[in-house]
């Protein structure tokens, strides 16, 4: 799904990364793993296009890319319900048979996502877990091959993770959706990804999960 062969970055005279070369298989569910300022975020900023690397080349066999945030709170008077907040990646269309077409999708996700009976929760009242299930649900209106977490469960409590990461892994083994995981969590990297990763030395490494400690994630970057 992408190909990176010999990618550097850098902002001026500061050096991000250089050389990465890696390649991410369709259906793979892979962790990003590094200390923070050890580029991967940048990384993350090119392969949906809004980066342009130094030099290099990145590849993908999909223009279609689900973009999940990390967690942010949002004010309890917050005026949108979950479907509301959702449908705001839709384009506003009046032609009849595109509206029938956008009301099934949101159906199709909003169970997807096990958000359908509380659909109608304002999302200011939502709990942490069922904000990042909107934020997925948003990313999943375009099919998307490929959906990248980004530091998604940053700020949950342990039991709200799995479940997002249980959710997640589904679309990965049901769909075949393809999965990067931008992570310091250690214990969700070990339990969910199947490959991993990690920026070292302002290059990439690629790892066995398996064999990913704790100190890769302290590291200074």
């Amino acid at each position: 799904m992408i190909k990176v062969e010999n990618l550097s970055k850098r902002f001026g005279n500061q050096l991000v990364f250089e050389n990465l070369n890696f390649q991410i298989n369709d259906g793979d569910f892979i962790s990003l793993v590094g200390p923070n300022g050890s580029g991967k975020t940048t990384l993350v900023k090119i392969i949906i296009g809004l980066e342009k690397p130094s030099s290099g080349t990145i590849q993908t066999s999909s223009q279609t890319i689900g973009y999940v945030p990390q967690f942010r709170n949002v004010d309890s008077d917050y005026p949108l319900s979950i479907e509301q907040f959702i449908r705001l990646n839709l384009k506003v269309t009046l032609n009849p048979e595109k509206r029938r077409q956008n009301n099934l999708l949101i159906k199709t996700i909003l169970k997807r996502t096990g958000l359908t009976e509380i659909k109608d929760r304002p999302l200011g009242l939502a709990s942490g877990g069922e904000k990042q299930k909107a934020y997925l649900a948003q990313a999943l209106l375009n099919d998307p091959k490929i959906l990248i977490l980004d530091e998604s469960t940053a700020s949950l409590d342990v039991e709200v993770k799995t479940q997002l990461m249980d959710l997640v892994q589904e679309l990965n083994h049901k769909y075949h959706i393809t999965v990067i995981f931008i992570t310091h969590d250690y214990d969700l990297t070990k339990k969910y990804t199947k490959k991993a990763l990690l920026f070292k030395n302002k290059t990439i490494e690629p790892i066995d999960v398996q064999k990913v400690s704790k100190d890769m994630f302290e590291m200074e970057g």
